[in-house]
Parts: structure tokens; sequence; C-alpha cells
């Protein structure tokens, strides 16, 4: 049986340096081309700078946000985040919803499997 996953915290700071560890021109992980990692990049700082401290006010935990599966990074998108997922920027934010541009992510949807890692921890 694997070992259960760690408690990552949901700490805003922690996300902002896991994350800005990672650079824009190289990719992190499976399923991403070096074109969407620099937009996904992009949007994921934005977040960091302007919904971080209300996402983690409201529940919302680092592998809610930055999951990615452990092994295969995004090519598995039901242990993604949503932040990771998409390429928009975050236009609202509540303690059960993500919204983008275009598109939703919902916190605690039913059957997301466990065993993420925060993407900047894929592959270590």
């Amino acid at each position: 049986m694997p070992a259960a996953p760690a408690v990552i915290p949901a700490d805003p700071k922690l996300w902002r340096k896991g994350f800005l560890d990672l650079r824009p021109s190289v990719v992190p992980c499976p399923d991403l081309t070096a074109q969407s990692w620099a937009s996904v990049h992009e949007k994921c700082v934005d977040f960091l700078d302007r919904w971080a401290e209300e996402a983690a006010g409201l529940g919302w935990t680092t592998l809610d946000l930055f999951g990615v599966h452990r092994h295969v990074g995004l090519i598995r998108f039901d242990y993604c985040g949503g932040v990771v997922m998409s390429g928009d920027k975050v236009s609202a934010i509540t303690a059960s919803r993500i919204a983008f541009v275009n598109t939703a992510h919902y916190r605690d949807t039913p059957g997301r499997p466990s065993g993420a890692v925060p993407i900047w921890l894929f592959g270590r």
C-alpha cells in the first residue's frame, strides 16, 4: 500500500517560494509544451499576486491549486489543481469554485483521487 501523501500547508508564502523556483522557460512535467507552460506560469504568478491570500483564507489547499500527478504530471488531469490546469487568469474565487475567463474549477469534486504533489515537487 502506498504511503499516505504528506500534508502540505495552505500557505501563500510557501506557494510563492515553491512556484517561483520554477522557470517559465523550463517545462516542469509531462503534458505541457514550452508555449503552454509559459502561459500557465504567467497565470500562476498572477494568481499568487492577486488571489493567494484569499484562496488560503477560503480553505483552498496547495494540491487543490497546484497539484499534479506524482508520476505523469498533467497527463492525469483528474489529479491536478485548478490553477495549473488553466491557461486563463483567475477572475473570481469562492470557497468551492475558482472562475476563469471561460471555465471553472470546483474544489472537492467527488471521485478526485489522492496522490498528487505540488507541481514544484514533480520528479523529486
